[in-house]
């Protein structure tokens, strides 16, 4: 247990135990997954699947973790998965060179506890959330865009696809510390899923502006 050491008492030692059974998805390997995945392979979540049909690119070195000049070229998910052998040997990352599709969103998505959304687009995240809810899986999604960010929590049967529709009409920028803090925030509301933590952002969505320096909550209803 020394590796978590340092997360008691925060989290416990049957907390810890628990983690380290849990699967978690999560969907994008780019400026948030690579963030998020670092941030749940250190925690202590045992099994992870990265799912990212991309490759790293010389635009993705301003905010990727996992994007360096010796990834260029190579696929998201295998970096994530060569990163945490590194990091957290103890952690499995199965990495899936995908894209996710209609075709292939339930099947990815069966099996875990957790899907964690690190997409860049409206009409995958609408997707990915619909076969989480049919598979009966917690959903906690976040975005970024410019100086902002948003993390929501979804549960079955929460409904805010209004969120997602459509895309941005001109491009806001992607910041590395944007993404750093949207993806620790994300981490720590999947890993208060897993382990029945209350206090989880749901029924409300944050906004974050770190140009203002400003956390807003936004009341949503799932009718």
């Amino acid at each position: 247990m020394d590796r978590y050491e340092r997360n008691a008492p925060a989290i416990s030692g049957a907390e810890q135990e628990l983690l380290a059974s849990k699967r978690a998805l999560v969907a994008g390997c780019g400026g948030l997954g690579g963030y998020i995945i670092e941030l749940l392979g250190r925690v202590g979540v045992g099994h992870i699947t990265a799912v990212d049909g991309d490759v790293f690119a010389y635009s993705n070195l301003n905010r990727q973790l996992l994007s360096t000049m010796g990834t260029l070229g190579m696929p998201k998910p295998v970096c994530a998965a060569e990163r945490m052998n590194a990091v957290n040997p103890e952690v499995s990352v199965t990495p899936v060179c995908e894209f996710i599709t209609e075709e292939n969103a339930a099947s990815l998505t069966a099996g875990h506890d957790v899907i964690v959304d690190a997409l860049d687009n409206g009409k995958t995240r609408i997707l990915l959330t619909a076969a989480a809810k049919d598979a009966g899986i917690p959903f906690v999604s976040g975005a970024i865009g410019g100086w902002h960010g948003r993390v929501i929590v979804l549960y079955p049967g929460d409904n805010v696809d209004f969120l997602w529709q459509g895309e941005p009409s001109s491009p806001m920028g992607n910041l590395s510390f944007v993404a750093a803090h949207v993806a620790s925030v994300q981490a720590a509301e999947t890993v208060k899923v897993l382990l029945g933590r209350p206090g989880v952002i749901r029924g409300r969505l944050l906004e974050l502006d770190m140009l203002n320096a400003r956390w807003d909550e936004i009341p949503l209803d799932f009718g």
